[in-house]
């Protein structure tokens, strides 16, 4: 209501935006330009909506199986980063400086080639939950992935237009 208000004070006070001026203030056609443009033959352009659209399947993630040897790498990192101050277990080594806890967990990413994701980093507050982030397999496919391959009812059907 405030901006109905506001634009009929803005047009008493400048004689220039009568009606034909707020139609073109606004993008607009006139009937008379509209009916022209029918006449005519032309068919105007539509405006493109901006909504995203699903034309390709999101990136895929990147699988990872973890390492037999998983346990004495993470040690010997563990070891390396935080020097003689390490506790008799390490798996209980704290992570609380920021410092140590990005050197640790920048070269676990480097040599085993999966990142903890940015969603993840606060639950890492021992070297423990560390181990325990690593232990587990991702799974390469995408959600989309795994429900195309599932056996969906005959009403659903997914597919990916390349």
């Amino acid at each position: 209501m405030a901006a109905v208000r506001a634009l009929r004070v803005a047009v008493r006070q400048r004689p220039g935006l009568g009606p034909a001026g707020l139609r073109a203030l606004w993008g607009g056609r006139s009937r008379k330009e509209e009916r022209a443009v029918e006449a005519a033959g032309v068919v105007p352009e539509q405006e493109e909506r901006s909504e995203p659209s699903l034309n390709q399947p999101p990136p895929r993630r990147r699988s990872f199986v973890p390492p037999e040897d998983l346990q004495s790498c993470l040690e010997s990192h563990v070891r390396e980063v935080f020097g003689p101050s390490v506790p008799q277990d390490w798996q209980q080594a704290p992570l609380q400086e920021k410092r140590l806890k990005h050197r640790l967990l920048a070269g676990l990413a480097a040599e085993l080639g999966l990142a903890v994701p940015n969603s993840q980093l606060h639950h890492m507050r021992r070297a423990g939950d560390v181990l325990g982030f690593y232990r587990s397999p991702v799974s390469g496919g995408s959600k989309m992935d795994e429900l195309a391959a599932a056996e969906l009812p005959p009403n659903l059907k997914i597919v990916w237009q390349q």
